[in-house]
């Protein structure tokens, strides 16, 4: 019963999802290109909030848990395991006073309303997976622009969105290179539960009631770890330990 209500309602969601998109497109344009960086990036920052309520259509619920006072004039590393597009957009609404910047696959460049603009100008790191020559140096040219500008990079070491919820290997190599170029960075952990589920029917039709939560763990300085294994260790085992599937 609950997937035969979910087909009207997807195709309610997908009409306002992409509708939200494509209305952000020429504002995110407009703040970019006359009033510079910041007021691009609360045209970012709303975006964020209307692809949530969006969700809401769904019946989802986010819950974002963060017991700690993490400072802003600082850059951050945040780790997270990866299960769906809906990791993305809750962890840059809630996470906006960072700045959080993405580690996208280049593909997502272009084509996308709104997303492959932001992408773009918003200071996110593309990377052609299949291409070491240009995937390394994007990734040294972003932490650099991180440690530089005091933003958030984000970053999913799994690689790849798990379907089922249950986490993949972590890849150390991209987080290797951003301990190198964000040396004063702070490591924010983050476990996300049940984005899953959203996609469990595959793209449509969509999930429904799905409550989607982020668990901040404890920030951990980079400078602090002169074994970088051991902070690589520390952090999977943490965002792991926390994982239900």
């Amino acid at each position: 019963m609950q997937k035969l209500i979910s087909y009207p309602l997807s195709v309610i969601y997908y009409l306002f999802f992409f509708l939200t998109l494509i209305i952000f497109h020429p504002i995110q344009w407009f703040c970019f290109n006359v009033f510079g960086y910041q007021a691009h990036k609360k045209s970012v920052d709303a975006l964020q909030f209307c692809l949530m309520r969006c969700a809401n259509i769904l019946g989802t619920r986010f819950t974002f848990t963060n017991t700690y006072n993490i400072d802003t004039n600082q850059p951050l590393i945040i780790v997270a395991n990866h299960q769906s597009l809906h990791d993305i957009y809750p962890i840059t609404w809630y996470m906006r006073k960072h700045h959080p910047k993405f580690i996208s696959k280049i593909e997502l460049g272009k084509g996308i309303p709104s997303v492959s603009y932001n992408l773009r100008h918003g200071g996110a790191a593309l990377i052609d997976r299949k291409n070491p020559r240009q995937s390394l140096p994007a990734l040294m040219k972003f932490g650099e622009y991180i440690e530089t500008n005091n933003r958030t990079a984000v970053i999913f070491p799994e690689g790849t969105r798990s379907k089922n919820g249950e986490p993949k290997p972590f890849q150390t190599k991209g987080l290797e290179i951003l301990f190198k170029k964000i040396p004063s960075a702070v490591v924010v952990p983050i476990t996300i539960n049940n984005s899953w589920k959203m996609l469990k029917y595959g793209k449509f039709p969509m999930g429904l009631g799905t409550h989607i939560t982020f668990t901040v763990h404890k920030p951990l300085k980079v400078s602090t770890f002169v074994n970088k294994e051991e902070l690589l260790n520390s952090i999977e085992t943490t965002i792991k330990n926390n994982i239900n599937y």
